[in-house]
């Protein structure tokens, strides 16, 4: 649990979000709609962001699981993603935030080697995360600033091989629309 090994039993139809809430104290994972449809309790099961209202606690045994909790830089610093939220003023009321965090945590992972997510690609992934207060644009937004200062901090071996791609795509649009092709 946020990489530090926890020992309990749990009844059988005990669910993840109940564990960590009543059981561990970690309420930063928050109870929505007790159905999988809001994504508030999201966090990760071995680095996959899930429902944990969705998830049994025994099916989560001898899993890593990280709550909003456990995602905080030594010291309290904000993550990068964190961080890009509060600057592009997505997290407003709070209530989905930790669920969110959660969920595009692992997209700024997965995408850190690779051209930063279009704004359609971010918005199928908040698929299962509500928010009724931001509209989505503020955080959509700063995933796109978590995900390009992530690319940032990669060593420059790694981002010369898509830099490569990406100036070879627009040479190929920029010579499809000379000849008047749509790209």
């Amino acid at each position: 649990m946020n990489g530090r090994p926890e020992q309990f039993s749990a009844e059988p139809n005990e669910l993840l979000v109940e564990r960590l809430r009543d059981g561990l104290g970690l309420t930063g994972t928050k109870v929505g709609c007790d159905t999988g449809q809001c994504g508030t309790c999201v966090v990760q099961l071995d680095g996959r962001s899930v429902k944990s209202c969705l998830i049994l606690t025994a099916s989560a045994a001898g899993s890593r699981v990280t709550t909003i909790e456990g995602v905080t830089e030594r010291g309290g610093e904000l993550t990068g993603l964190q961080e890009a939220l509060r600057q592009e003023h997505g997290t407003q009321c709070g209530f989905c935030t930790p669920g969110m965090v959660m969920a595009l945590g692992e997209l700024v992972e997965n995408t850190a080697d690779r051209e930063a997510p279009t704004e359609p690609e971010i918005r199928e992934w908040l698929t299962g995360n509500l928010c009724r207060c931001t509209g989505y644009h503020s955080v959509v937004r700063g995933v796109q600033r978590a995900c390009s200062a992530a690319r940032a901090e990669l060593p420059e071996e790694i981002t010369e091989g898509a830099a490569v791609v990406a100036s070879a795509g627009s040479a190929a649009s920029a010579s499809a629309a000379a000849s008047g092709k749509e790209v």
